[in-house]
């Protein structure tokens, strides 16, 4: 009987003895509490508010870039280099191809093991040995050997499968991680971009209020000149502008902090990146809301959390597989011979096989301590995953929200910074009638100023929850 033919009957033997399941429990997802409808999207009679778009699973807008619907070109050019130079998102991939990698060592364990060596020796007896002894050997002997070993642990009550189910799940653990990492990214880049076009935009105000200013000053200067002004007049416009033109000069540190901001999402170095000035301009755009139901399916982090219960739940299979006896089978086989030329011949062939089962009869509890703490932490990562579910939730009814209410401030803001527009023209023209001091016009300028600048903080505050809402929603992900 070859070595190749003993391989083989002892393979045959092993997967004869291993069960058709393996040990430990079977993987059920943790059932959650899902409401019917989100809360701020529904209306007092249960339909969905017109304001928040039903999803449609034909609507590619959300199937990929996401960004685009905001429709700014330089948003989605940057967008398009953090899958390539962002160095978080680097360091996801890098984590999820060593957990694709250790599903290949654990699949390992399903397989012998076989060594192969070569090995040659020469021996002299000692001259002084007994006279038995050199009577039966004198001269130096030699000896060739090519040896080949299998040893093979078979999987009969299932540790090693389930330690690959436990593999597989936390490898698909981290391509959700690593889509939850890079949706952050985007997300996070897409807020710092909408909070610098705000910026670029209150610097345009304030520049356009600094041009009216001046104008308000040199005129209080005029009359000041002609008698009809107070020194008082003068000195209050040329405060007011002063104070306006450092205010505009003030915002180019946090422009500047969310442009270097951006570089580093990007993957370059600060220096490498100029963003030019553009104010921020259009309405936040419609977004698609899929059920709650649906929401457990497209949040990345909430796919990682239940591959990680799955993960748990498979290691209860393997520390139940430790109380099991260990079914093992070696064998070993080759050639040997004194003589170089005779390795190959016939008559140098060696084989032997065997068989063992091993079972641990006192360990001190280890096992038990094993099977508990395995228990226990695929109770916490089953409690992990039911608080993120809650937190998807939250994420979605937060941004609903913002953006219900923050809609609704913008369209009040708007009726107000009217109002302070028509109160500073009409305090102008007293001004300038002689009607009322400059103190009346200063108090206007400030509160049409304070209005302008509110209502493009309310702008930019309803896109960045536009970019928090998508993501809240998944950005389009599928867990399938």
């Amino acid at each position: 009987m070859t070595f190749q033919r003993i391989c083989q009957c002892a393979l045959l033997l092993a997967g004869a003895a291993m069960p058709a399941c393996a040990v430990g429990p079977e993987y059920v997802k943790p059932p959650i509490v899902t409401p019917p409808a989100f809360k701020e999207s529904a209306l007092p009679d249960g339909t969905v508010d017109a304001r928040w778009k039903p999803a449609d699973p034909k609507d590619a807008a959300f199937k990929g870039n996401w960004w685009e619907v905001f429709g700014d070109p330089p948003l989605s050019a940057l967008e398009e280099q953090v899958t390539i130079s962002n160095q978080n998102v680097a360091q996801a991939e890098a984590a999820f191809r060593a957990a694709r990698a250790a599903i290949g060592g654990a699949r390992a364990g399903l397989f012998p093991t076989v060594t192969v060596g070569a090995s040659a020796s020469a021996s002299s007896a000692s001259a002084n040995r007994s006279s038995f002894a050199n009577a039966i050997d004198r001269g130096v002997a030699t000896d060739y050997q090519l040896p080949v070993d299998f040893s093979y642990e078979a999987d009969v009550w299932g540790g090693v499968r389930r330690n690959i189910q436990a593999n597989r799940a936390i490898a698909q653990a981290t391509a959700a991680d690593l889509e939850t990492v890079t949706l952050s990214m985007r997300a996070e880049l897409a807020i710092d971009y909408f909070q610098l076009r705000s910026l670029d935009a209150q610097r345009e105000l304030l520049d356009s209020t600094v041009a009216a200013y001046d104008k308000a000053l040199q005129l209080t200067v005029a009359r000041h000149d002609q008698g009809v002004a107070s020194g008082s007049d003068v000195a209050q416009a040329r405060t007011q502008l002063d104070t306006t033109r450092s205010q505009a000069t003030d915002l180019g540190v946090a422009r500047a902090q969310f442009e270097h901001a951006i570089a580093i999402l990007v993957g370059k170095p600060p220096a490498m990146l100029t963003i030019p000035a553009s104010p921020l301009a259009g309405t936040p755009p419609s977004v698609p809301v899929a059920l709650p139901s649906e929401l457990v399916e497209r949040r990345p982090d909430v796919a990682s959390a239940e591959r990680r219960v799955a993960a748990a739940n498979a290691q209860i299979g393997v520390a139940k597989a430790a109380y099991f006896p260990n079914v093992s089978l070696t064998g070993s086989g080759g050639l040997e011979s004194a003589a170089l030329a005779t390795l190959f011949g016939g008559g140098s062939g060696l084989w032997s096989v065997g068989a063992s089962v091993v079972a641990t009869a006192f360990e001190g509890g280890r096992r038990h301590a094993a099977m508990e703490q395995a228990i226990a932490n695929r109770d916490a990562a089953t409690a992990a995953y039911r608080e993120d579910v809650l937190t998807a939730f939250q994420d979605v009814e937060d941004n609903l929200a913002a953006l219900r209410i923050l809609a609704d401030e913008g369209a009040q803001h708007a009726d107000a910074v009217a109002s302070a527009e028509q109160s500073l023209s009409l305090a102008m023209t007293r001004y300038e009638a002689g009607v009322t001091t400059y103190l009346e016009v200063i108090t206007a300028q400030s509160v049409a100023l304070a209005n302008q600048i509110t209502a493009v903080d309310i702008l930019a505050r309803r896109m960045t929850a536009s970019v928090q809402l998508i993501k809240a929603l998944g950005g389009g992900w599928k867990s399938s």
